[in-house]
C-alpha cells in the first residue's frame, strides 16, 4: 500500500471519531459521526468509533441509510461503568479523557462530533450545542442579562478546580482548547461561530452546516393554503405556546381562518398539559402527536406556513425541514433559524410582528410567490446531496492536512 500523499507527506491510515451513543430513533446528530466514518473508509482509512456508552451502530447506520462498513468499524466505549465513577467522570471526565487520549495516540486523524474534547493532541471539533458552554448559552437565551455574581463557595471551588484539579488530571478547559491554533473547530452556523468568537475571542474555526436527513414527499400533495405547521419536541424551550399565540393573533388581526397543526410527542408533564388546554379551547388547533417517516413528510406537505419561536438556537434543523418540504417559515430575527431562512420578510422580533407576517403572506399573492421562490433556493442548500458534497470536500481537506502534518 502506498503510504505517501500527493505532496510527499505520509498518507493517514487511522482515524478516531468520538460521539455519545446511538438511540433507537437516530437523527441528524447521529448521522454526522457515521457519515464521516463512511467518508474516511472510502479513502482507505481505518476508523475507530469512541462512544460514551454501548449502542447498536449497525441498526443506526441502516435506519439512516449510511453506507458505513460496520464490520470494519472498531467501537470502543470510554465512560466508566461503575455508578460512583460515572458520577465523578460527569463532573471531571478524568477516566473518559484518559481513554480518549490513549486512543488518540495511535490515530492519524482525531474528530469529536460532541463539541470540544481534549484528545491530548490536535483534533477536529464539531460544535453540536452551545448549551455545553454554560454562561455563553445563558447570554444567548437572555442577551440583556448581567452575569449573576457566583457565591464565594462556588468561586473557591472553580478556582480550586481550575488551578489544581484540572492541571493534575491534565484536563484542558474549552477556553484552552480554543486558544490552541492547532485545533480546528467547526461551529454549526455563522451565528454560533460569531457567538463563540464574541465570548471566547478569536480561534481557528471553519463554519460547517450539519446534515438535515429529512427528505420531502416525492409525490405532489394538496396543501391547505391557510394551514400553519409546527413539528418538534414539546418542551418549554421550544416555546410551543408562543406558536399558538402567534397564530391566534394572526386570526384576529387579519380575520383569516388560519389553522395550526402541531406534531410532537406530548409527555405527562405540566407543559404538555398546558398545550392540551390551549388546544382544547381553540378548535382550529390540532395536536397530531409524534409523526415519523412518510407520516412526517405527509404532515409537512399538507401545510403552507410554519412558525419557529426559538431565538437562541444554534442551527435549527426544523427550519431546514420546513424549507425542504416547501413551507414558508416565519422565524425570529436572530439565531440560526434567521440565518437558515435568509429573508428579512420572514423575520420578526415580537409575536405581533410574526402574526402580521402571516397575514401579509396570506393576503398578498405576489409576496407569497416571491418568498416561495426564495425558500426553494434556500432549501437546495440543505438537501442530502448538497450536504454530502460539502462533507466530501471537508474530509478530503482533513485527510490532506493530516498527511501534511498540519
Amino acid at each position: 500500500m502506498d503510504k505517501t500523499g500527493k505532496n510527499g507527506g505520509k498518507r493517514p491510515e487511522t482515524a478516531l471519531i468520538y460521539f455519545t451513543q446511538f438511540g433507537k430513533s437516530p437523527g441528524g446528530s447521529e448521522y454526522l459521526p457515521l457519515s464521516l466514518a463512511a467518508q474516511l473508509q472510502k479513502r482507505g482509512i481505518r476508523v475507530t468509533l469512541a462512544l460514551n456508552w454501548k449502542s447498536d451502530v449497525a441498526a443506526a447506520a441502516e435506519i439512516l441509510g449510511i453506507p458505513v462498513d460496520v464490520s470494519a468499524l472498531e467501537t470502543v466505549c470510554v465512560k466508566p461503568t461503575g455508578k460512583l465513577m460515572r458520577k465523578i467522570d460527569a463532573v471531571f471526565p478524568v477516566f473518559s479523557t484518559r481513554r480518549l487520549k490513549r486512543l488518540a495516540k495511535s490515530a492519524d486523524i482525531r474528530i469529536s462530533t460532541l463539541n470540544l474534547v481534549d484528545f491530548g493532541r490536535p483534533a477536529h471539533h464539531f460544535i453540536y450545542l452551545l448549551t455545553g458552554f454554560g454562561e455563553l448559552h445563558k447570554r444567548l437565551v437572555d442577551p440583556g442579562r448581567r452575569a449573576a455574581r457566583p457565591s464565594i463557595a462556588h468561586r473557591l471551588f472553580s478556582f480550586f478546580a481550575a488551578a489544581f484539579i484540572r492541571p493534575l488530571a491534565r484536563l484542558r478547559s474549552s477556553a484552552k482548547i480554543l486558544a490552541d491554533r492547532r485545533e480546528t473547530v467547526y461551529p454549526n452556523s455563522r451565528f454560533a461561530e460569531k457567538a463563540m468568537w464574541t465570548y471566547f475571542g478569536a480561534f481557528n474555526s471553519r463554519m460547517f452546516y450539519p446534515p438535515t436527513i429529512f427528505e420531502p414527499c416525492a409525490e405532489k400533495t394538496q396543501r391547505d393554503p391557510l394551514c400553519v405547521a409546527y413539528i418538534g419536541q414539546i418542551f418549554p424551550s421550544k416555546r410551543v405556546r408562543e406558536v399558538i399565540r402567534i397564530v391566534d393573533a394572526a386570526r384576529r388581526l387579519g380575520g383569516i381562518d388560519f389553522k395550526l397543526r402541531i406534531a410532537g410527542t406530548l409527555g405527562n408533564n405540566r407543559y404538555a398539559e398546558s398545550i392540551k388546554r390551549m388546544a382544547a379551547s381553540r378548535p382550529w388547533v390540532t395536536l397530531e402527536g409524534g409523526v415519523y417517516g412518510s407520516g412526517k413528510a405527509a404532515f409537512l406537505a399538507s401545510a403552507t406556513y410554519a412558525v419557529h419561536t426559538r431565538r437562541d438556537e444554534e442551527f435549527g434543523i426544523s427550519v431546514t425541514e420546513y424549507l425542504k418540504a416547501g413551507l414558508i417559515p416565519v422565524v425570529p430575527d436572530c439565531g440560526g433559524s434567521q440565518e437558515i431562512a435568509g429573508a428579512s420578510e420572514l423575520e420578526y422580533r415580537t409575536g405581533t410582528q410574526a402574526a402580521e407576517i402571516l397575514v401579509s403572506l396570506a393576503k398578498d399573492a405576489d409576496l407569497r410567490e416571491s418568498v416561495l421562490r426564495h425558500c426553494a433556493r434556500r432549501a437546495k442548500e440543505f438537501t442530502r446531496e448538497a450536504y454530502l458534497g460539502r462533507e466530501s470536500e471537508l474530509v478530503d481537506r482533513i485527510v490532506r492536512e493530516a498527511g501534511e502534518g498540519k
